[in-house]
């Protein structure tokens, strides 16, 4: 078992942390401790998980995992999921195979990125990274912990759609801090410290109105272009003095795509993952849960969510549920 951290006494600004040396961005390394190996999850401390599962007043479920056979076809490159059912004559028995854990709904576990002669979050090689048997910051250590907390849901989709300037959902649209705060003040909603901030732009929903060749094209593209967070440092900066313990979106990347991952200055994962340990979720099934928000004026609730426990993953599936 993982042992719970503390939240460190003094919360630094995001001004206040290390700078990373000759880049444009500051790392939290050695926050939790030199031997850190879940970064800001260790916010999610045992007394706002007790306050965040007060949130829950009305009973009501909303699972937050798409269908794992989508997208279909898959993106990045990776093979369809095979799902093999074997019958005998008292039950079933089945099997997966080309099972991406990152193919559909999806946590980044810190050992998913690391820039290029730094290292990963801490600054672990990635001799010792790419080993799952050595990986010290494989998906397990979260699956181990457990993720629970206080949601905050901001969705910028229907802001947008509502206000008359709704969301191209195949342009790159670049969503910065003003509009994030922006939001939050338009739903009556304020982040706490710790909280898991989900982001709905609308993307699933898009997707799913595709017709078959459309679908193709997303698959074709890699980094389809898609409405996202704003990949520059005053996200990060804003994400980390908002004390957030994860984000997660119903994009493909969280930040706006495409996303270059030969540069800092376009790929926001080097920011968030790497240097501040951030926890992320992609392709985030919202919709549901989006619809009651704006039906009851209730954008808060508890999440918990339950990553794969295997040894040295870089992902696994989202296994999310929001209760309100």
């Amino acid at each position: 078992m993982t042992r719970a951290r503390q939240t460190p006494a003094h919360w630094p600004s995001y001004r206040e942390l290390k700078p990373v040396p000759g880049l444009p961005a500051r790392t939290s390394w050695g926050l939790f401790g030199p031997d850190d190996r879940v970064g800001t999850l260790n916010l999610l401390t045992e007394e706002r998980v007790r306050s965040a599962a007060q949130l829950v007043r009305r009973g009501a479920v909303f699972p937050l995992g798409w269908r794992l056979e989508l997208p279909d076809p898959p993106m990045f490159g990776r093979r369809p999921l095979r799902h093999v059912t074997t019958v005998f004559p008292n039950g079933t028995d089945d099997h997966y195979d080309d099972f991406y854990p990152q193919g559909s709904s999806q946590w980044d576990a810190l050992s998913h990125i690391g820039y290029p002669g730094l290292g990963f979050y801490g600054g672990r090689p990635a001799d010792l990274v790419g080993n799952p048997a050595t990986n010290p910051l494989g998906v397990d250590w979260w699956a181990r912990r457990g993720i629970a907390g206080r949601f905050v849901l901001v969705d910028v989709g229907r802001r947008r759609a509502t206000e008359g300037r709704p969301l191209d959902l195949t342009q790159p649209t670049p969503i910065d801090v003003a509009e994030l705060d922006a939001t939050l003040t338009a739903q009556g909603i304020a982040l706490g410290s710790g909280d898991i901030l989900l982001l709905r732009f609308g993307w699933i929903e898009w997707y799913e109105q595709l017709d078959g060749p459309g679908r193709q094209r997303v698959a074709a593209l890699g980094h389809t272009p898609t409405p996202g967070l704003a990949q520059d440092e005053a996200t990060a900066a804003w994400l980390w003095d908002h004390q957030v313990a994860a984000v997660a979106a119903d994009n493909p990347g969280v930040e706006v795509y495409p996303a270059d991952p030969e540069d800092l200055a376009h790929f926001l994962h080097y920011r968030l993952l790497t240097f501040l340990g951030m926890a992320l979720g992609e392709l985030f099934d919202l919709d549901r849960l989006a619809a009651d928000c704006a039906a009851d004026g209730v954008y808060e609730g508890l999440l918990t969510a339950a990553p794969l426990n295997k040894r040295g993953g870089s992902g696994s599936t989202a296994n999310a549920i929001a209760l309100k």
